[in-house]
């Protein structure tokens, strides 16, 4: 137990709560029955559970056992998101773009990327298409797997099979076969920037 910027927090052994970071909202969890707010603390570098604002957590000892358990479709919808992210980048650098910024919050998924001077003309509609059409043939063409590695100095790099690598500490499906339908909804164009927002279904089988 302690405590962060006067909030408690306890930090449990085999911890199974993903802060926020990255781009990626924190997971829903409880200690118990009290619900939590994963977070990482700057001092030790552990992933704690954080009381919510104006709430407190269980009454607990060192060593005590308690019961942790996190929203397990909210980790998933989070997981999909991220994934078809990567997945958004890598059609973007297939296009010579490169990424300036990502957010992987459900109703607010969208890539950045810097764009070449040729492309600053991208038409909206044929850009969405083009990349639509992309999205859609590197989701069907294999069920690629999405795996973890750990490289140089414990760097963590999530890697979709050889069609895409990047450093990140987020949640993934285990195959682009779990993404469900992959939709871009926008992409805009201004001064070189293209703004892409997309959203992503984590499918059951």
């Amino acid at each position: 137990m302690g405590e962060r910027d006067g909030a408690p927090w306890a930090a449990v052994e085999h911890c199974l709560f993903h802060p926020q970071g990255g781009g990626q909202p924190a997971d829903r969890g409880w200690l118990d029955d009290v619900e939590v707010v994963p977070v990482r603390d700057r001092e030790s570098g552990l992933v704690v559970a954080l009381a919510p604002e104006g709430g407190g957590l269980p009454d607990l000892a060192v060593g005590q056992e308690v019961h942790a358990r996190i929203d397990v479709q909210a980790r998933m919808t989070h997981a999909a998101l991220h994934t078809a992210g990567h997945l958004v980048e890598a059609v973007g650098r297939l296009q010579g773009w490169e990424m300036l910024s990502n957010n992987h919050f459900p109703g607010q998924a969208r890539i950045e990327f810097r764009a070449p001077q040729e492309d600053a003309r991208l038409a909206d509609v044929e850009g969405r298409e083009e990349a639509t059409a992309a999205l859609r043939d590197a989701v069907a063409a294999d069920d690629l797997p999405v795996l973890v590695r750990y490289e140089g100095e414990g760097r963590r790099v999530v890697h979709l099979d050889a069609l895409h690598c990047a450093p990140c500490g987020g949640t993934h499906v285990r195959s682009l076969g779990d993404l469900g339908e992959v939709v871009l909804p926008t992409l805009k164009v201004k001064k070189g920037r293209i703004k892409v927002s997309y959203s992503a279904t984590h499918r059951s089988r």
